[in-house]
């Protein structure tokens, strides 16, 4: 089985929030604690090159222990950096100011941007509140997880929503059948 492939921009976006945060010194230290075919991938990057996922984990990993004293709970913020430059560059296209709900009802879409296996679905539960649901991902990490709902809480106040909550019911990464999320605003 091929293995799990993620956009280059998904790990460039990990390593400017590393950059922005934590300065060289701080992206030097992740960098010096992967092996030299990781750092080779990784300052080779191309945003819209696929790369293994495996790699990203590992920078996940290596971000954690070397800045984030063993919590992950950061990624959160990360993601939330990634969906600003994302969304307010290449991918623009896909807000929807004034209306998350018409932002979310793209979900598929944009999963298809950043993973080439499996696929996300969204399915409104009200008139501010929904779920999304990752199906079939042959990879996946809580802190891809932690990123997601940072990614879509940002995503989701550029297009107006105030007060957003995401709260993930069910993880693959602990144990889950799928990665599911379930998405409120005001």
């Amino acid at each position: 089985m091929a293995e799990q492939k993620i956009k280059g921009s998904v790990l460039k976006s990990r390593l400017e929030f590393v950059h922005k945060e934590f300065g060289e010194e701080g992206l030097s230290k992740v960098m010096a604690s992967l092996s030299e075919a990781d750092q080779k991938i990784l300052s080779r990057l191309v945003a819209v090159a696929w790369v293994d996922f495996e790699v990203g984990r590992r920078l996940d990993d290596a971000i954690v222990k070397a800045l984030g004293g063993g919590s992950t709970r950061f990624f959160e913020r990360l993601g939330e950096a990634s969906a600003e430059v994302n969304l307010g560059t290449l991918h623009a296209a896909f807000l929807a100011p004034g209306n998350p709900q018409a932002f979310l009802a793209k979900a598929p879409q944009i999963y298809r941007l950043y993973y080439d296996v499996g696929r996300r679905e969204y399915k409104q539960t009200g008139e501010r509140e929904g779920v999304l649901v990752t199906h079939d991902a042959e990879t996946f990490s809580k802190t891809d997880c932690l990123t997601v709902i940072g990614w879509y809480r940002r995503a989701l106040e550029m297009c107006g929503a105030k007060n957003v909550r995401i709260l993930e019911e069910e993880c693959r990464a602990s144990g889950g059948g799928v990665c599911r999320y379930r998405v409120s605003w005001q």
